[in-house]
């Protein structure tokens, strides 16, 4: 489950494609990663790739591939079969909270708790998705999903407007 749609995926990487090649560099895919937080050595991010660009479908799979990496070695994915066989949801939203929660610290620059407007702009400007001239109001986003209207999107906002844009 991904936190950004493919529109948004495709934006940033056409951002990050300075050259109109179609490819993004390690360099830059390096520079992004750096950006929000995902700390790679050059050659762990080499040997994670594999190759010297990538073009759009290689750059959503390496998103995807970041966004649902597991911490721990498993033996051939036994639990996780283990898992599917008995239906452990309570798992899977376990874990979905999880990664809704590393999403959410993403934009709580500051940890109080909530995403204010100056936060989500300045998130979306590291992203390369906040540009003055494109006319987007943060304030508007916020209110959309700020529920108790406190101008601001704590956990619980963030993770239904997370939800309702992925379904």
């Amino acid at each position: 489950m991904s936190p950004l749609g493919k529109t948004d995926l495709q934006r940033i990487f056409e951002k990050l494609d300075k050259n109109g090649d179609g490819l993004v560099s390690l360099e830059e895919l390096s520079w992004l990663l750096e950006r929000v937080g995902v700390l790679f050595s050059p050659e762990e991010l080499e040997s994670l790739v594999a190759k010297p660009c990538l073009d759009f479908d290689e750059f959503l799979f390496f998103y995807d591939s970041i966004l649902n990496e597991k911490v721990g070695d498993h033996e051939e994915g036994e639990e996780e079969e283990l898992i599917k066989i008995h239906g452990d949801e309570e798992q899977e939203e376990e874990e979905e909270e999880s990664d809704l929660a590393k999403a959410f610290k993403v934009f709580d620059l500051n940890g109080d708790g909530f995403i204010s407007c100056e936060e989500l702009q300045s998130v979306l400007g590291r992203l390369g998705l906040w540009d003055e001239s494109s006319g987007k109001d943060c304030r508007s986003m916020i209110c959309f999903y700020d529920t108790n209207l406190d101008g601001m999107v704590d956990f619980e906002e963030f993770k239904t407007m997370v939800l309702q844009t992925i379904s």
